[in-house]
């Protein structure tokens, strides 16, 4: 049988084309998976989602670039006491257990047929709060009765519906607001996003007008931007590049310190992009960012195990990041700083 390689674009197209919402599993024998329980890292559950999901369907969540990441190493600290871990993070009044939350991704029903609401369900029970696509494949209405965490909800600033729906939004009880920039929504029933543009401010400070809650921009990946933010009243920022595809290339790890220098403190940073481990979620609040946005991994939890998937993903990442805070003799996150990190050269840069 000839085998057939897709690009990560091809793939999305084919995904883009399918009739229906409900995620397409593998048609042959069932599929059998490992018991969850017994799982090791975030990197097991993607090829349990492997083997879940048709190929077409798989390959828009698959791989990373780690890259970034595996440039950081840590500095352990000895001898320090850490007995009383605590994990806790505020956010716009709200207490999370953990720094670390689910970020927007689009159509969950073509991973698993109960999409973003298991995801909701997942995340409440690792008590970590969920940041909701607007091309979500379940009525918000439905994911917010259902939800006992902090939803927040993603627009594009160059959605023509953007306003309307952040309105609703926040008449459904949602506690923030993310306009992601930098990009458009992709055609009915993809995933991808088209890049356009730089920040349009004049239309971000057009569609948030009568907002009342909290108003993050998501796709900041420089320190101009940031600035540009605080001078329209942004109330956060999510540094990230659309993994990858959008205007700043660099990983948003990176980009991160820069942005959290320009800011000065003035408004919580978050991040996304390539985060697989408990260490990449230290090395990403030592760098500045108050919490750490999740996407594929909790993708491949959903797709091969549904809600309980979710919560063993965001669970499993909440328990490395407390290992490592102890292994660095930190007992809170607001204890962790840049001392505590080395980023070495990239191998381009070393002479």
């Amino acid at each position: 049988m000839r085998m057939t390689t897709l690009t990560r674009r091809q793939a999305l197209r084919r995904v883009a084309s399918l009739p229906a919402q409900v995620a397409p599993r593998r048609e042959a024998t069932p599929v059998r998976l490992a018991p969850r329980e017994q799982l090791v890292n975030t990197l097991e559950y993607e090829e349990q989602a492997k083997r879940a999901l048709a190929a077409e369907v798989f390959a828009s969540i698959a791989g990373s670039d780690r890259a970034a990441f595996d440039r950081i190493t840590l500095r352990p600290r000895m001898l320090s006491p850490v007995l009383d871990l605590d994990l806790s993070v505020t956010l716009f009044g709200d207490t999370l257990f953990a720094p670390v939350m689910v970020g927007p991704i689009a159509n969950q029903r073509q991973f698993h047929s109960d999409g973003e609401l298991a995801t909701a369900k997942g995340a409440t029970a690792a008590k970590a709060a969920v940041v909701i696509s607007s091309d979500a494949s379940v009525p918000l209405s439905e994911l917010m009765a259902n939800a006992a965490t902090p939803i927040w909800y993603q627009v594009f600033a160059s959605d023509p519906r953007a306003r309307a729906r952040m309105q609703d939004a926040v008449k459904a009880g949602c506690k923030a607001i993310c306009v992601t920039v930098g990009a458009a929504p992709a055609a009915k029933g993809a995933r991808s996003v088209t890049v356009v543009q730089r920040v349009d401010w004049t239309a971000v400070d057009g569609i948030r007008q009568g907002i009342n809650v909290p108003v993050l921009v998501k796709g900041i990946a420089t320190p101009d931007d940031a600035r540009l933010a605080l001078k329209h009243d942004i109330q956060g920022l999510i540094v990230s590049n659309y993994g990858g595809l959008g205007p700043v290339r660099d990983a948003p790890v990176l980009a991160l310190p820069a942005i959290v220098d320009a800011v000065q403190g003035k408004v919580p940073v978050l991040v996304d992009g390539s985060v697989r481990r408990g260490t990449d979620i230290f090395k990403a609040l030592a760098l500045g960012a108050r919490a750490v946005l999740i996407g594929r991994p909790a993708m491949w939890g959903l797709a091969a195990y549904g809600e309980s998937g979710v919560q063993g993903v965001l669970e499993m990442l909440q328990t490395e990041l407390a290992r490592y805070m102890g292994m660095c003799g930190v007992s809170t996150v607001k204890a962790l700083d840049r001392s505590l990190l080395r980023v070495h050269a990239a191998p381009r840069d070393r002479p």
